[in-house]
């Protein structure tokens, strides 16, 4: 059955795949984005289809986002992917990342309760703050340290009470699903200093710029390829609520690798793809160590057994072939 679906943050890196893949599979789709951070240029394979529509407005309006509905004719479904992201933005913009991102998850909630559609609401790790305990799962505290010392949980916390407004919801009767993913990456991955790692790494490489590795490069990520985590999101959203027996409405879901890498041997890893790479003959940029970014925490590693059990969802790309894609595509965009 095709769906009418409003994508908040349509224009990112996330979103704009999500886009693509409900498009793929038949659905009306309405793309919202502020453009802060978001493009067109990532919506340039769906731009003009019959079945796709962009609108650009803040998503904290809700005369905008009631345009959005207006324009898709209802709404069956929402995904709410819109937040400031980008872990510099976290200490040195704390206010518009708050404001942002909690306002924007109220807004959107009560336009997918004013139209009874369903919700997704995309969550982060980060709402685990500082997790205590590895793998993170479900039912762990979700820890924050005292802002006096840096304001890095501007996002990880606004991320804990958009769960908490989002389970508020489901308890009113909303359904409502959450999805965590996991340090995501692919060609179109934001780079530059308020991008992610892989795309600064990678961008660092084809400019000649040193390297800068944080805390020594002992952290660990668990990075996920960029089309299993659209899958995740397509399985959470489009499963229908069952009629009888336990509903998903409420179900939290982390969608991430297992395969966990700490940021060293990600750099090693990176320069093994690239010597590889005959096509290639630019020297390898030097490694340089520096400072983390203030609260960085020191593991990231999901545990993803309701997604396996509940969704049928599991990451099937590993790391070096992800990497070695995203390269590609990133040396061929020059």
């Amino acid at each position: 059955m095709s769906l009418k679906v409003l994508v908040t943050g349509g224009a990112g890196f996330l979103g704009s795949s999500l886009c693509e893949a409900l498009i793929e599979q038949g659905h009306q789709v309405l793309a919202f984005d502020s453009l802060f951070r978001g493009t067109m240029s990532n919506l340039t394979a769906i731009e003009g289809h019959a079945n796709f529509t962009f609108i650009q407005g803040d998503v904290r309006d809700i005369d905008a986002l009631d345009a959005c509905v207006e324009a898709l004719g209802g709404v069956d479904l929402v995904y709410h992917l819109a937040a400031i992201n980008g872990t510099k933005w976290f200490h040195e913009a704390a206010h518009s990342v708050i404001d942002v991102n909690i306002n924007g998850t109220l807004r959107t909630l009560e336009l997918a309760m004013a139209n009874e559609a369903r919700y997704v609401l995309a969550s982060s790790p980060e709402a685990f703050g500082e997790a205590e305990h590895q793998p993170i799962r479900n039912g762990d505290a979700m820890t924050f340290s005292d802002p006096h010392l840096h304001q890095r949980h501007s996002y990880g916390a606004s991320k804990y009470l958009d769960e908490v407004a989002a389970q508020h919801a489901a308890r009113d009767g909303l359904d409502v699903r959450i999805v965590r993913p996991f340090n995501a990456y692919g060609p179109r991955l934001n780079g530059g200093d308020y991008g992610q790692v892989v795309a600064m790494f990678f961008d660092a490489i084809l400019t000649g710029t040193p390297i800068q590795v944080h805390n020594g490069g002992m952290q660990t990520r668990s990075f996920t390829w960029i089309d299993d985590i659209t899958d995740g999101f397509l399985r959470a959203g489009l499963q229908p609520s069952a009629e009888t027996g336990p509903t998903i409405s409420g179900m939290a879901f982390n969608i991430g690798s297992s395969e966990e890498v700490s940021i060293g041997d990600l750099v090693r890893r990176m320069f093994e793809i690239v010597e590889a790479d005959a096509s290639w003959n630019q020297p390898l940029p030097a490694v340089e160590a520096s400072e983390g970014y203030p609260g960085d925490v020191g593991r990231r590693w999901p545990d993803s057994s309701q997604s396996e059990a509940v969704l049928g969802w599991k990451a099937r790309t590993n790391l070096n072939d992800g990497l070695t894609s995203m390269w590609i595509e990133r040396r061929d965009s020059i």
